[in-house]
């Protein structure tokens, strides 16, 4: 059968109480729960809430009773729910498909801990909310994580998020800046110069010191200056950066650190459970080869995309799925993530259309985001257009 899932977090399922939530998600026309086994912090509304109205997560913890001995200097840190019931066995011990989504390297509270293993930017600045995936420590705890998951619980695969070079404004704690910035900025600031991806780059025959410097250079001019770069300019000008000699080559090897990366955790991990890569933070989809997750070759191996489908209408929807598939080259298996509610998909018939947008296009497996943060009439609007998609 396809995949009609949902992505959903431990605190509100315990909250619900996994007998209800199960028979709730069935009765919706789902068949699975991808469930946050590593997730990051963050301020959530919860309409649905009986005990609060706002929740905050406990910053870069595991939501699964994680085996130490498998880990290196990097270890994961258990959630303190876990002390009350552990939610993961009693979903994986029911009678619905289990998911585990894991959020691998974007991780502030280890991040701050092992700062030697985050990203770097051109002045030296550690970026503690982004582990970086060219770090030794930081590939061995992804690795070890995503295998601890698979070997202790009966999960039917990884959807893998964040395996790569997070871009600069990634929502940190009250970001905030007196200048506007712009994408050439943000792209330059986001990169990582760490001693590890020097090292990989010069391996590649790269000049990343000259490329740092560079960097360095042009920021701190732009920093000194009173110009403002407008948005339409500060992309082009970003562009005609990205495809110049020494750049293009780092945002390659960029590319194969993070595509080597998910190899190792699919060769780690069992055998029978799939492993999808939930490509980028960017819309649409394309830009994220910025982040280092090259589409063509991820679907090659491991061979799942599970894209975040993203948009305000089904028009740009199905415009996003035409470039992925293109960029997959006929390879590998696309699934869709779906937000049914605002600032997406915001009535019963833009969900409706968009699963069946996904549908025409080829795209069998739907996963929608996510349980906690949608009002009841937007999980009615799912119910109604799995109904219409029937299988």
């Amino acid at each position: 059968m396809p995949l009609r899932a949902i992505y959903s977090y431990a605190w509100d399922i315990a909250e619900r109480g996994v007998g209800d939530f199960i028979a709730e998600i069935k009765s919706l026309g789902l068949n699975t729960v991808t469930f946050a086994g590593s997730y990051h912090a963050g301020k959530f509304i919860r309409p649905k809430g009986k005990r609060g109205k706002v929740y905050f997560p406990e910053d870069g913890t595991a939501y699964f009773r994680a085996e130490r001995s498998r880990y290196g200097k990097i270890q994961p840190i258990e959630n303190s729910l876990l002390r009350d019931s552990d939610v993961l066995k009693h979903l994986c011990a029911s009678s619905i498909a289990v998911n585990a989504w894991m959020v691998l390297l974007h991780n502030t509270r280890l991040g701050t801990e092992h700062p030697q293993a985050t990203v770097e930017n051109a002045f030296g600045d550690r970026y503690v909310y982004s582990l970086c995936p060219s770090a030794p420590e930081a590939r061995e705890y992804a690795v070890a994580l995503c295998r601890d998951m698979t070997d202790n619980y009966p999960v039917i695969g990884l959807s893998l998020e964040t395996p790569g070079f997070l871009p600069y404004q990634h929502g940190f704690h009250h970001e905030f800046a007196l200048m506007k910035q712009n994408r050439w900025f943000d792209a330059l600031m986001g990169l990582c110069f760490c001693e590890h991806c020097q090292r990989g780059a010069r391996g590649h025959g790269i000049d990343a010191a000259g490329l740092r410097t560079r960097v360095a250079r042009d920021t701190e001019a732009y920093l000194e200056s009173e110009i403002d770069y407008p948005d339409d300019m500060a992309e082009v000008l970003w562009l005609a950066d990205a495809q110049e000699g020494e750049m293009s080559a780092y945002l390659r090897f960029r590319c194969e650190t993070v595509t080597s990366l998910i190899g190792e955790i699919r060769t780690g991990v069992r055998k029978d459970a799939a492993v999808a890569i939930i490509p980028s933070v960017a819309r649409p989809t394309a830009g994220a080869w910025y982040e280092g997750t090259d589409l063509g070759a991820l679907a090659r191996s491991p061979g799942i995309v599970e894209a975040c489908f993203y948009e305000s209408s089904v028009a740009r929807i199905q415009a996003d799925v035409m470039d992925v598939r293109r960029r997959m080259g006929g390879a590998g298996h696309l699934r869709g993530i779906l937000r049914p509610a605002w600032p997406d998909l915001q009535s019963k018939a833009d969900v409706i259309g968009a699963v069946n947008a996904l549908r025409d296009a080829g795209v069998a497996d739907i996963a929608f985001y996510n349980y906690g943060h949608l009002r009841r009439s937007s999980l009615a609007w799912v119910a109604e257009a799995l109904a219409v998609l029937g299988d």
